[in-house]
C-alpha cells in the first residue's frame, strides 16, 4: 500500500465531515489557516483593520486576483512579499482588503449638522475640512457642495480627502460616476451642481468644476505615524472607517483627530459608529457627531497656509 494512502483517507474524511476543508481543497491557489493568521496580522499593523475569524473566504476572494495579476501559485509568497515590506505588495494588499461602500449624500442628516456649522463661520475667512477614508469621492464632493449651498460662490473652503486604497483615489480624483450614482439626489441640486455626460460618456456624470476644484485628494493611512502638516480643520468627516478597526486602535486615532480641529470643530463617524470608550476626549452632539473636549489637544485658532487644490 501507498505511504500516500492513508494521509488521502484523511483528506477525504475531513473534507467528508467539514465541507470548508471540501471547497479550500478545489481552489485555484493554496491558502492555509496560517496563512489566514498572518493576514489578518498584516491587516491590522499595517491599516488598522480587524479580521475576525470568519472572513477566510472573503479574504481569499480579495486576495486571489492579486495572486492572478502576479501569477503567484499560492498565498505564502505574496505575503512573505509583504511581510517583507516590499511597497508595491503592500498596497496591493492594502487596496484588497479595504471595503469601499459610499454614495452622494449618505447620512444626510450630517451634511444639515455641516450646514449649521458653515452658517456660524461664514465666508469671513478660509476654512479645511478633511474627509478622512474618502473612497471614491462621493463625499469629499457632498461637502464641497453643502459649502457652496450654504456659503455661496465666495466660500473659502478647502475638502482635503485622502483614503488608504490608492485605487479608489484614482476614481475620485477622476470624478466620473454612473447615472446611477445620483439618482437619489434632488433635480435642483443635481442640475445646478453636476453635469450630464454625452456621446461615449452618455450615462454617465462628474461634479461641475467649481465643486471638483474645490477638493485635492492625496494619500494617507490613518495609521502613519507623522500627521503634522494636516489641519486645524473645521470638521472632520471620518465615516464607516474606524468601523473596522478595534477600540485600542480607534482610540489612538482619536487621539490624532482632537489637537487637528477647530476650538468649535466637529468630527463626524459613522452611525453604526459610537465611541463610548472615548468620553474623556470627546462629547457627542447629535447621531454620529462630535465635539473634543477643551483639553483633548489644542488647536489653533485659524487655519496654516495649505496648497492650493488641485
Amino acid at each position: 500500500m501507498s505511504a500516500q494512502a492513508p494521509v488521502e483517507r484523511r483528506r477525504r474524511t475531513r473534507e467528508a465531515t467539514d465541507p470548508a476543508a471540501a471547497i479550500r481543497a478545489e481552489r485555484e491557489f493554496v491558502m492555509t489557516d496560517d496563512d489566514f493568521n498572518r493576514v489578518r496580522a498584516l491587516a491590522r499593523a499595517l491599516a488598522g483593520i480587524s479580521l475576525s475569524g470568519g472572513k477566510m473566504d472573503m479574504v481569499y476572494n480579495r486576495l486571489s486576483r492579486v495572486l492572478r495579476a502576479r501569477k503567484l501559485p499560492a498565498m505564502a509568497g505574496f505575503l512573505d512579499l509583504v511581510e517583507a515590506g516590499d511597497g508595491g505588495a503592500q498596497q496591493q494588499f492594502i487596496n484588497a482588503l479595504t471595503t469601499n461602500l459610499t454614495k452622494f449624500f449618505r447620512e444626510a442628516a450630517h451634511f444639515e449638522v455641516l450646514a449649521g456649522l458653515l452658517r456660524a463661520q461664514g465666508a469671513r475667512r478660509p476654512l479645511e475640512i478633511w474627509c478622512a477614508g474618502c473612497s471614491t469621492g462621493e463625499e469629499a464632493y457632498c461637502i464641497a457642495i453643502t459649502a457652496l449651498e450654504t456659503l455661496g460662490a465666495e466660500a473659502q473652503v478647502r475638502v482635503l480627502a485622502t483614503d488608504v486604497d490608492t485605487d479608489v483615489l484614482r476614481r475620485a480624483q477622476a470624478a466620473v460616476y454612473p447615472r446611477s450614482a445620483v439618482s437619489e439626489v434632488p433635480l435642483a441640486r443635481l442640475k445646478r451642481f453636476f453635469l450630464e455626460g454625452t456621446g461615449a460618456n452618455e450615462g454617465k456624470v462628474r461634479p461641475r468644476p467649481e465643486v471638483t476644484r474645490m477638493v485635492r485628494f492625496e494619500h494617507h493611512n490613518l495609521l502613519a505615524p507623522d500627521w503634522s502638516r494636516r489641519g486645524p480643520f473645521l470638521a472632520i468627516f471620518c465615516r464607516n472607517v474606524m468601523i473596522y478597526f478595534d477600540a485600542t486602535t480607534q482610540m489612538a486615532v482619536l487621539e490624532k483627530f482632537a489637537p487637528l480641529l477647530l476650538e468649535d470643530g466637529l468630527l463626524f463617524a459613522g452611525h453604526s459608529e459610537y465611541y463610548a470608550h472615548a468620553v474623556r476626549r470627546w462629547t457627542r452632539i447629535a447621531h454620529a457627531v462630535y465635539r473634543r473636549i477643551p483639553g483633548a489637544g489644542d488647536a489653533p485658532s485659524g487655519p496654516r497656509p495649505r496648497p492650493e487644490a488641485a
